[in-house]
């Protein structure tokens, strides 16, 4: 496995050259066909472990050993780096540092903590609560404390935005830069206008969440490079591909009772054995009827 501060300092050096776009990996075989498809970095959402890992509601209920043993599969198939969500660091100061401490263990190049109150919620949804600001300074520094490698990346996420309002989630990153973070990711910004604003208010690294169906409008990586930013997340672009593909072919498989008719539209197993590094003697393919 390629270790994580083989990662981070790759990490850097990719955010050195220009944006980095890191599409959401929900398990191992998709993290390969990430990096088999040519991007230089990857994230693992914690909705994502949350929806396909538990079958349940992105709100707080999985815990720091199944994130872990998901990354940790993630990590042994590939070599690029990785960013994962952390949520709330499963806990107070202490718990957040040995978050980090298990995370970079586990190969992550980063992580990023949210100020949110435990029992968490997706970012783009309302009724989210937030812990007092110096509260989630405490954690911060705990978690910064606790980095192996001077190279892993450690982002305050805040979803001040949506609570307070713009101002506080600007006091709040500038707070959580003091404490340690190495960055910010400033959640559920509405306009391209707030995120040129925010770039401006906030000079760090920043990360963009570029997720379908939330507050944030679509823009482009290109975009986002020019206002400044230098990570763009797309956290559960590729589950929700999947899952609607997913759907599609068993609505075909029930009505016509066989599979034939999207054969076509299917990885083969060459491809999939391609992907793997699998070398096996393949079965000829039976005749179309």
């Amino acid at each position: 496995m390629v270790s994580s501060s083989v990662r981070s300092a790759q990490l850097r050096r990719l955010m050195s050259q220009g944006v980095v776009m890191l599409p959401g990996a929900f398990n191992a075989l998709s993290a390969r066909m990430i990096e088999r498809e040519g991007f230089g970095a990857m994230y693992v959402s914690g909705a994502v472990l949350a929806n396909s890992v538990g079958g349940v509601p992105d709100v707080g209920l999985m815990t720091l050993t199944e994130s872990r043993d998901h990354i940790g599969h993630i990590a042994n198939v590939t070599s690029i780096p990785m960013i994962a969500d952390a949520d709330t660091g499963y806990g107070g100061p202490d718990n957040a540092a040995r978050t980090v401490s298990v995370l970079e263990a586990a190969g992550v190049s980063g992580i990023h903590l949210e100020d949110q109150e435990f029992p968490k919620r997706c970012g783009h949804l309302e009724g989210k609560r937030l812990v007092p600001t110096e509260e989630f300074c405490e954690k911060i520094a705990a978690a910064a404390a606790a980095k192996a490698s001077p190279d892993f990346l450690l982002i305050a996420r805040t979803d001040a935005r949506g609570v307070e309002g713009y101002d506080a989630a600007v006091g709040r990153a500038h707070a959580y830069l003091r404490s340690g973070a190495d960055g910010v990711f400033p959640e559920a910004l509405e306009s391209r206008e707030e995120f040129a604003r925010f770039a401006r208010d906030v000079d760090t690294v920043l990360l963009a969440n570029m997720t379908e169906f939330g507050k944030t409008p679509f823009l482009t990586a290109d975009e986002f490079a020019e206002m400044g930013y230098d990570l763009v997340i797309y956290p559960v672009t590729l589950q929700r591909f999947v899952m609607k593909a997913t759907q599609d072919a068993l609505r075909v498989l029930k009505a016509e009772r066989s599979q034939r008719s999207i054969v076509g539209r299917m990885q083969t197993r060459a491809e999939l054995y391609e992907l793997l590094g699998y070398q096996a003697s393949l079965p000829a393919t039976p005749p179309a009827t």
